[in-house]
């Protein structure tokens, strides 16, 4: 996507006597003409000229500008945000179509979090649209002045035709049942639709999700019109039908949707089963005793798994709530999942569930709160041993507490040994905590590897190490 240092053309710094490096290269004019390789990149995304008369040309990459080659970069308030959740959409572009439902307000929220997860998004707005939701908030909110008539540049062509510098994905959000009908009928009077038939055309990735009064919804043409869409290979987001009305889909489902339609898809076809959260062994009708777990780390997983193409399964304990485009089972206690582990069907397990080492013979009823109980615990049965099948990936987690890293990686490396894994994931309960992690990977044979940052990029960096 982006050219580092090289001297090929203009846009990579060729003979301008200019300082370059990864995000942003300075001109002292905007004139320049991109070499075929950068053309077909879509090297040149963004420039925004400074009081000083110098150019910065944004190339779209959301790696952090370092410092020590002189180079000022547009300081744009999206700038400070992008990738800082993640980097599933570090170097993509998403063109986001808004259309006159007053869910537009809505947009500006979406754009920054898919820019939190490094993407650049290209607003494009129906003369409706610009009734709802002001232009200059859709700027604050993607760094980009709003495309809202198309001219003489033909943006519809550079940004979703078949050219060098098409985007990645056309998301329309939202979307109204007057769009969707156009878009069907191959009607492009809007910026908006126009981009779609060009998207449709080209092959590029759309997603449309709705957002109408649910009378409007119920219409039965515009559903045999979002069936000819979905029939084109259109992807439909929601709608949520509340209070009469066929709202936007949330936020992270629309999210994850994009991911998915820009990701790398190196596990389509792949089945991935992630068993996530914790056990809960009773001791009694009431109370039980369980692991400390969020389930947050399991969740990173399913998600990029998805993001990846797979078709993904989630065996979750009480109190995780799963996205819909996770087949979710809960479980409850050790003994449910030794029930449910030969049922498993994927081609990929991973497992950083917190299963009891303990069941207790619960008591009948509820004991009484005065009373003194001993509670006698036995150890349960091991369930990664129960997973393992020939030809399956299977992944195991290891948590300890009060330990040398080098105990750790000890007690780990038994583990993985024991039960024949792929892979385990191995940390200190200590070095846990909220959206961020640490963690070394310990591999059969391979090197071991340490991890320090999001869960989200834990789960990337998993995907990355089990494939390789």
């Amino acid at each position: 996507m982006v050219h580092q240092n090289s001297d090929t053309c203009a846009p990579c710094a060729k003979d301008v006597g200019v300082k370059s490096n990864d995000l942003y290269i300075v001109y002292e004019h905007d004139d320049y003409v991109p070499c075929k390789k950068c053309r077909a990149t879509g090297a040149r995304i963004h420039s925004e000229q400074w009081s000083d008369g110098l150019v910065y040309v944004d190339y779209g990459c959301s790696q952090d500008l370092k410092g020590g080659l002189g180079v000022r970069a547009p300081m744009h308030p999206v700038n400070d945000i992008r990738g800082t959740q993640g980097s599933a959409l570090r170097g993509k572009r998403i063109v986001l179509g808004i259309t006159g439902s007053i869910a537009a307000v809505e947009t500006v929220k979406l754009a920054r979090e898919l820019a939190r997860l490094g993407g650049e998004v290209i607003p494009v707005m129906t003369k409706a649209a610009v009734k709802i939701v002001h232009p200059d908030s859709v700027h604050f909110a993607t760094g980009l002045e709003p495309i809202t008539e198309l001219d003489g540049a033909v943006k519809h062509v550079e940004l979703c035709g078949e050219s060098g510098s098409r985007a990645d994905v056309l998301l329309i959000a939202p979307a109204t049942a007057n769009t969707i009908s156009k878009i069907a009928c191959g009607i492009d009077d809007t910026p908006v639709t126009t981009m779609a038939t060009c998207a449709l055309g080209s092959g590029m990735p759309v997603i449309i999700v709705p957002a109408m009064h649910a009378s409007m919804y119920k219409h039965k043409i515009v559903n045999e019109n979002i069936a000819k869409l979905r029939k084109l290979g259109v992807v439909f987001v929601g709608p949520r039908l509340e209070e009469r009305k066929a709202k936007m889909a949330s936020q992270e489902d629309i999210v994850a949707e994009v991911c998915r339609a820009a990701g790398p898809w190196d596990l389509k076809g792949r089945r991935v089963l992630i068993i996530a959260g914790s056990t809960r062994e009773p001791i009694d009708d009431v109370r039980f005793i369980s692991n400390k777990s969020s389930g947050a780390t399991g969740l990173a997983l399913a998600f990029e798994a998805y993001r990846r193409g797979a078709d993904v399964e989630a065996w979750v304990g009480f109190g995780i709530g799963t996205p819909p485009y996770v087949r979710a089972e809960i479980f409850g206690s050790v003994t449910d999942l030794e029930k449910m582990a030969p049922k498993a069907r994927a081609d990929i397990v991973i497992v950083p569930a917190a299963i009891s080492d303990f069941t207790v013979k619960p008591a009948k009823g509820k004991m009484p709160s005065k009373c003194r109980k001993t509670v006698s615990l036995e150890p349960a049965p091991k369930i990664l041993g129960l997973l393992r099948k020939k030809g399956r990936r299977l992944v195991g987690f290891k948590a300890e507490t009060g330990i040398s890293r080098k105990e750790l990686e000890k007690r780990a490396g038994e583990r993985m040994r024991q039960h024949g894994l792929d892979m385990i994931v191995a940390n200190l309960l200590e070095n846990v905590g909220g959206d961020s992690t640490e963690a070394t990977i310990l591999r059969p044979g391979k090197k071991t590897a340490a991890f320090k940052g999001l869960k989200s990029a834990l789960a990337e960096r998993i995907f990355d190490l089990l494939e390789a």
